[in-house]
């Protein structure tokens, strides 16, 4: 393993370790906070298709966010992976729509969803499990689906939603392959691009 790689390791295991370590409560707050950071950005307004995610081992908890952005009116897609650090973004046509999908995460069964070519996308919120506000980097759980995906994304403003806990102390892991988000939301701050 690389220097890379073992940074990015351990910065993944403490932000994971973090927001585990976030009393229930404060989780749960803190996630609805998060969701209205959020809906509050200005490019919520416009914004017409979002490629989201559904909360697993501790993730920020974007729930509120997603059902208020289908009752405004939005299309909301969810990843469905596949085992070559491929997905693609699903949107599900009714509450049937669900099934536990790979590595146990909630996820749209693509034949009851309809399925978003990435270029359609005007916002993606990515989990993450560590992250630097000042750089606006992340770090993934290692498989690198969303290194793949967010390339494709061509038209997309992209988020991390994240606690605070889970910022990295000192200078963030990166590969030269990864590459800045527009803006990371957590309880505490919205880190965006200048300009945004």
């Amino acid at each position: 393993m690389d220097i890379v790689a073992e940074r990015k390791a351990r910065q993944r295991k403490e932000g994971i370790s973090a927001r585990k370590g976030l009393d229930q409560d404060a989780a749960k707050r803190y996630s609805r906070i998060i969701s209205e950071r959020l809906l509050a950005m200005p490019c919520y307004s416009y914004i017409k298709t979002i490629f989201s995610y559904q909360a697993f081992n501790g993730e920020a908890d974007i729930t509120y966010f997603n059902e208020q952005a289908v009752r405004d009116g939005k299309s909301v897609a969810y990843p469905i992976c596949y085992g070559d650090g491929q997905m693609i973004a699903a949107v599900p046509i009714d509450l049937e729509a669900w099934e536990i999908g790979k590595y146990g995460i909630r996820a749209p069964r693509k034949e009851r969803s309809y399925i978003i070519n990435p270029s359609e996308i005007d916002l993606v919120i990515a989990p993450c499990t560590a992250f630097d506000g000042s750089s606006r980097m992340r770090v993934g759980m290692g498989a690198g689906y969303y290194d793949r995906y967010l390339p494709q994304c061509n038209n997309a403003i992209s988020i991390a939603a994240a606690y605070e806990v889970q910022a990295v102390q000192g200078q963030i892991a990166c590969d030269r392959w990864d590459i800045p988000l527009n803006g990371i939301a957590t309880e505490a701050n919205l880190y965006l691009e200048q300009g945004l």
